[in-house]
């Protein structure tokens, strides 16, 4: 028989489990969050303050202002009623907007998240931290996970942030220290949450499934890439750019391990059009839904140029494109673009990802962006890894841009279906008047998924078995048609974010209605068999 005193251990032991399992960190600034002990160091702080930029993926009421009036160490920060633990949970998420005009000085546009120990008299002499890129002007949401972000430890000695529970206190610092220069910056919505799964540094994506290598001198690989020259309006390109798309080998080549793709200027005719420039634009005679994409590329120069590594959903509609004659089915946004990397020469080393959906399309807010020195001068690997839920930007393996929509339906996430891959250089109309003739050189370009040898819930071949499913979205019922008629097939519908099964049953022609209006928001496949036919899909409920 336990003694009373073991049956006090006991409940000690399983509160301080259940705490570090629950430990909950937040603030939305509405008078919901856990957090009231919020502090400025160097800096005026408000909370709350009136959001002065409503806006975007932002309609909160209320905001945490932070304004540095020229402190040298400004910053704001909060410490936890229990050394923070992450034995659960490993990653804070905020969103952040800074303002252009409230900007002094030449600041690196960054906002870091630092972990200290605030009991301690120095707190800054074994914090780690992560550092993001800002962009201005808009709601940025960003992610700072430590159990998969790039982190700096002060002390290099320090052990790995998550293998640590001294941390009692969050600290958050727009464009570093040790200057006089000013900035202020909105903070919503801070939330400790569990990791993101997407990395800076490594992707569960590491079965290469389709490349190209670009090994030869002379042409491209016809089996692989195709030329995309038809003048969409007849006219001209999108977005008033004023180049000609052409198969001419002096666009697009193959030299020395490196695809070429030229900009030049050159009057040309063609579709009775002339125009004062040419380059390629190639698509990928390859498609495919989930995995990652890696491009390893050197970008041009020119004031006027746009270089752009880049995804379209493989239905959208547009004359002349590769997949279109066949599936072209759906206009632009609402097949989904993903701009992997683009680089203006009127910018020149800022590089940005981007996502266009109908929720948010054109001048997108769904967007990050940072200086590459060297964009133009070397090599650098530009990646996403598209997951069911999420599209995580990197370059060098360094997180970039993460676009996570909370709610998952047609107008903000357009991605479950296949994509494939463009390659071009487009030319603006304020190009410069010196503006001859630049390379966009690629040394790789590889697509990963999930290892075939070990499929699960998260890689589900998708099998033409001769079925079509719809709505897609769904809300209330799911209807299936088969090509085969009336014969009769078993059915299963998996929880993607559960990796089980929640319906199953049988249908034919006649019951061919599945009710999974029961069923939570989010992503599931449908699965759907007999002795003949196997076919597996993706669908979102709303």
């Amino acid at each position: 028989m336990k003694s009373l005193n073991q049956y006090f251990i006991l409940g000690a032991i399983l509160f301080n489990i259940s705490f570090a399992e629950a430990q909950v960190i937040n603030d939305d600034f509405e008078g919901n969050g856990t957090i009231s002990n919020w502090t400025g160091d160097d800096c005026n702080l408000t909370q709350p303050s009136v959001n002065p930029f409503k806006q975007g993926t932002n309609q909160s009421s209320n905001v945490l202002k932070y304004e540095d009036t020229g402190g040298d160490y400004a910053n704001i920060r909060f410490e936890t009623l229990q050394n923070i633990s992450f034995s659960s949970k490993t990653a804070f998420t905020l969103q952040v907007y800074v303002p252009s005009n409230s900007i002094g000085g030449n600041q690196p546009n960054q906002i870091s998240l630092k972990l200290q120990d605030g009991k301690i008299a120095q707190p800054w002499t074994t914090q780690t931290e992560i550092i993001k890129p800002l962009v201005l002007d808009t709601w940025q949401t960003l992610t700072f996970d430590f159990a998969v972000g790039s982190y700096k430890n002060l002390d290099p000695t320090s052990a790995e942030p998550i293998n640590r529970n001294d941390f009692n206190r969050v600290v958050i610092q727009i464009n570093g220290e040790n200057n006089k220069d000013t900035v202020s910056a909105y903070i919503d919505d801070l939330d400790f949450i569990k990791s993101t799964g997407g990395s800076s540094n490594t992707s569960p994506y590491t079965n290469l499934i389709w490349s190209d290598e670009f090994n030869n001198n002379g042409a491209i690989d016809n089996d692989k890439w195709h030329h995309q020259t038809k003048l969409p309006d007849g006219r001209g390109w999108y977005n008033g750019e004023v180049q000609h798309y052409t198969d001419k080998q002096a666009n697009s080549f193959e030299l020395s391990g490196n695809l070429n793709i030229v900009a030049q200027k050159e009057n040309f005719l063609d579709q009775g059009v002339t125009k004062s420039y040419t380059s390629a634009r190639l698509n990928s005679k390859f498609a495919f839904t989930y995995g990652r994409v890696e491009v390893r590329a050197q970008l041009p120069r020119g004031v006027g140029t746009w270089p752009a590594i880049w995804m379209l959903g493989k239905n959208i509609n547009e004359l002349g494109g590769y997949w279109q004659p066949t599936f072209g089915t759906t206009s632009w946004p609402a097949c989904g673009e993903i701009d992997i990397m683009e680089h203006w020469g009127s910018n020149q080393n800022f590089v940005q990802s981007a996502m266009h959906t109908p929720s948010s399309n054109g001048a997108t807010i769904n967007k990050g962006g940072k200086t590459v020195p060297s964009a133009s001068d070397m090599f650098h690997i530009y990646s996403v890894d598209w997951f069911e839920d999420r599209m995580v930007f990197s370059i060098d393996n360094n997180e970039l841009y993460v676009y996570k929509p909370q709610q998952l339906n047609a107008s903000t996430w357009p991605f479950t279906e296949d994509q494939y891959i463009l390659l071009n250089i487009a030319i603006e109309p304020g190009v410069s008047s010196s503006f001859t003739k630049s390379a966009m050189l690629i040394d790789y370009v590889r697509v990963y998924d999930n290892d075939t040898s070990t499929v699960s819930t998260n890689k589900i071949e998708q099998m033409d078995g001769g079925f079509k499913v719809f709505p897609n979205p769904v809300s209330d019922r799911l209807q299936v048609f088969s090509e085969e008629g009336s014969k009769e097939f078993l059915w299963k519908i998996i929880d993607l974010s559960l990796g089980k099964e929640v319906l199953s049953g049988e249908m034919n022609s006649n019951q061919n209605l599945i009710d999974v209006e029961a069923l939570d928001s989010g992503i599931y496949a449908i699965s759907i068999w007999n002795a003949q036919s196997n076919f597996t899909k993706r669908f979102i409920k709303q």
